[in-house]
């Protein structure tokens, strides 16, 4: 079964999962994705900085991973 990720996945966590779901990332605007406060931080409160509704990019992250 493929990994999947909630809102309360952090971004170290993902990217470790795989880190080829960074471009995803990087779309929306995270671009500081080696930094240690980034890592640290769930998807839902990137998506929010990043005025990305939580629940689509939980989704769209889901739909790389199943592939």
């Amino acid at each position: 079964m493929a990994n999947t990720v909630e809102k309360t996945t952090r971004i170290g966590d993902l990217l470790r999962m795989d880190k080829d779901v960074s471009p995803i990332l990087l779309e929306i605007g995270m671009h500081c994705l080696g930094c240690p406060s980034s890592q640290m931080e769930t998807i839902e409160e990137a998506a929010m900085v990043h005025g990305i509704e939580p629940d689509s990019l939980v989704e769209r992250i889901n739909n790389f991973l199943a592939e």
